[in-house]
């Protein structure tokens, strides 16, 4: 089988303050911007790579209960609901570069138990983006 990953999806709440993360702090390019207002469907991803990020409104599903979309609010005002992992050469220079932003830090860099040193940050939906170090 050929199988790439293409896309990946987090949610968002403020299409601007997500775009403004993605791009201009880490860097992406916005690949497609469609909808208007809170119901707008962004791709982005790192330029020379095919994966792509998409920011979507959270609960956009017709079929999703109003005490479904509830929780997916409780969730991502607490962070828990969606997450990301990048992954860099430089965790130290990147680390810095985002912490210079009003970026939410959660952790600074660490060599985690199971051998992997990373950092996490939050974006503007409360999304956990965790970055780890490539050796």
């Amino acid at each position: 089988m050929d199988i790439t990953i293409h896309t990946t999806v987090l949610p968002h709440q403020d299409p601007e303050a997500s775009v403004a993360f993605y791009r201009d702090i880490l860097g992406f390019e916005v690949r497609t911007d469609v909808g208007t207002g809170q119901m707008r469907w962004i791709t982005l991803g790192p330029a020379g790579q095919d994966v792509s990020l998409l920011l979507a409104p959270p609960a956009a599903d017709p079929g999703i209960t109003e005490d479904e979309r509830r929780t997916i609010a409780e969730m991502m005002a607490k962070g828990t609901y969606g997450w990301i992992l990048l992954a860099t050469h430089d965790l130290d220079g990147t680390f810095e570069k985002i912490q210079a932003t009003d970026a939410e830090v959660v952790q600074e860099p660490t060599l985690q138990p199971y051998g992997i040193r990373d950092c996490a940050f939050r974006d503007p939906a409360g999304n956990m983006v965790r970055i780890q170090e490539l050796a």
